[in-house]
Formats: C-alpha cells, sequence, structure tokens
C-alpha cells in the first residue's frame, strides 16, 4: 500500500491472468500507473485518431498491425554455470527452473515461452494497442468473437520456441483486427518500412469503405479509386510528439491523483498485451478459439489452461491483489 506510482517501459505481462492483476493492483492501490504507449502521447497520433472517428475515410472495417523486425538466429548455447553476481533463482521469478544458458537470458528471454511471448508480445504489443485505439475498442474485450493463428519458427535451426513468423486474426462481427509478425528478412507494405533494407517496417494499417490510412511515425491517408493522398502528419523523431509528453502526462496524473488522465493508463496497455497473449494462445493450441467475454474464458480447455501458468513457488501471483 506504501507502494510508488509507475512508468511501465511497456504494455506487457507473461499471461492474461497477470495482466488483470496489475490492472485490479493499481486500483486497489490507487496508483497512478501508465505504460509506455508514448504514441498515444503523439500529436500526430491523436489527430490520426481523431480522423478516424470523424469518419475521415468511412466506417473502418479492419485494422493491421505490423511487426516486421528481422531477427538473426539465436543458434545454440551450451549449459554453463550462473555468472558471478547474477541470482538466477530470483531472475527465473515464476518460471520453471531450468540450467543457466545465455539463450535463457538477457535479450534472448524473449524467444522462450517460459519468460516470454515472441515478438508478438514483444514490439507488436505497441503495433496491437495502436490497432485497438484506432478502432476505438473497449478494454473488457466486449465484442470479441474469436481468435486464430498460425505460422511458425523458420528459416533458422536454434533454441528460439517462439514463431518467428506468424499471421493472427480477430473478429468482432462486423471487423476485424489483423496482425502479422515476420521476422526473417522481408519487404515492407504501403510506404511502412525503407525499401532500401528489407529489415524492418513497423506500422498499422486502417482500412475503411472510402479509403484506408497508415501510421508509423506519422499518417497518411489514401482516399477513392486513385488511391489519393488527402491528408498528412508527420512526427518528428526525438521531438516532444513521444516520450517527453508521454512523461508529462504521467507526472500530471501523479500530481492530480485522476488515473483516468493518463493517455496510456494500464488498463489499456493490459488490453493491448491481452490480445498479443490471445493471438498467442491460439497458435499454440492450434486452432480457432472462441472467447466468452462473461465468462472471460474461451471455449477451450487447453486455451484456457494458458490463460495463466503453473506458478514456481514462492513466487506466485495471488489470485487477489
Amino acid at each position: 500500500e506504501r507502494g510508488n506510482d509507475v512508468y511501465v517501459e511497456k504494455p506487457c505481462s507473461h499471461n492474461v491472468f497477470e495482466s488483470r492483476q496489475i490492472v485490479a493492483a493499481a486500483r486497489k492501490y490507487n496508483r497512478m500507473v501508465q505504460q509506455g504507449s508514448q504514441s498515444r502521447s503523439s500529436p500526430a497520433l491523436q489527430e490520426a485518431v481523431q480522423k478516424m472517428k470523424a469518419g475521415e475515410f468511412g466506417d473502418i472495417y479492419m485494422a493491421r498491425g505490423l511487426c516486421f523486425k528481422s531477427r538473426n538466429t539465436i543458434g545454440k548455447t551450451p549449459v554453463e554455470p550462473v555468472p558471478l553476481g547474477v541470482d538466477y533463482d530470483l531472475w527465473l521469478g515464476p518460471a520453471p527452473k531450468r540450467e543457466f544458458t545465455k539463450n535463457r537470458f538477457h535479450y534472448n528471454w524473449h524467444w522462450f515461452w517460459d519468460t516470454g511471448n515472441g515478438d508478438l508480445g514483444n514490439q507488436g504489443v505497441h503495433q496491437m494497442d495502436i490497432a485497438r485505439w484506432g478502432m476505438g475498442l473497449p478494454n473488457s474485450h466486449e465484442g470479441m468473437k474469436s481468435a486464430v493463428s498460425t505460422g511458425g519458427k523458420f528459416a533458422y535451426e536454434d533454441m528460439q520456441e517462439t514463431p518467428n513468423t506468424q499471421f493472427c486474426s480477430f473478429d468482432y462481427g462486423d471487423r476485424q483486427i489483423q496482425f502479422e509478425v515476420r521476422g526473417v528478412l522481408t519487404g515492407g507494405e504501403a510506404s511502412i518500412g525503407n525499401p532500401a533494407r528489407a529489415t524492418s517496417a513497423v506500422g498499422n494499417l486502417f482500412y475503411g469503405v472510402d479509403g484506408w490510412m497508415e501510421i508509423a511515425d506519422g499518417y497518411k491517408v489514401y482516399k477513392g479509386e486513385n488511391n489519393e493522398l488527402v491528408k498528412e502528419g508527420k512526427s518528428s523523431r526525438g521531438s516532444a510528439d513521444g516520450t517527453k509528453l508521454h512523461m508529462e502526462n504521467f507526472l500530471a496524473a501523479v500530481r492530480s491523483r485522476d488515473h483516468k488522465s493518463l493517455n496510456a493508463e494500464i488498463e489499456i496497455g493490459a488490453a493491448a498485451a491481452d490480445l498479443c497473449h490471445f493471438g498467442n494462445i491460439a497458435y499454440r493450441v492450434g486452432k480457432r478459439i472462441n472467447w466468452d467475454n462473461a465468462k472471460h474464458q474461451f471455449d477451450d480447455s487447453a486455451a484456457n489452461k494458458l490463460i495463466s501458468r503453473d506458478y514456481r513457488k514462492p513466487y506466485v501471483v495471488p489470485a487477489r491483489p
């Protein structure tokens, strides 16, 4: 109860259960918890979302998130003694006890199911948040009917468990979110990505009945059969468009004690992380899974087991904070 307000680096958690517990703890202890979707504080992207809400290019029927980031093979690393100064038991926390290997430590922990969620839950959660934001989806997941995902770990023979190529689709009845991860060399889409380098294209595409919008550092709106560029807004890298304004918004909320004033309050981040978890759950069970929002569970027992995890004692997340 004497804990501090928190600025979280990114809107992620290991599983859906933990997302909900973080939100519950923030409410119980009246803490200001801002998660690091700096895009929510970007004037250019705020303008882009307002244009979508105003029907700039008609009713939106699909949002796409793009996480195209070339990741080299992590290879295979041998078991070795734990480095001096590392409390490996504490580092593993609730994850199963494993022998130490460099591939399960530092950044590569993202690519193992014990500790990470692949690039869908690493870089991709930021674009998932923008997709939800642009479509005006509720944090409760009301309206989501099902999730399906396919893909695999291609090109490399190494220790990575999570897919480096993945496609997800989330059905909302009259509209949908699609999300794609590409971890091997690839081109971009629209004008997102550097055409001279096939290594990274990260952003969002929104499709309406009268046109479409792309979002990366800024936004572009195209309309009509001639695909005419009709609106454009640019963000400046390193400017107040992102982190500075995001931190200012957090500090203002710390002073006001009003969590609703946060641009990217933890419930928003948890909702984005949930969709990443839903996509990974569908991938891991290998089929379309239907969502019951009233019960907050799927129609599949294997999928429901992955909503939480088996916690290694004493690192147990309590059922109620």
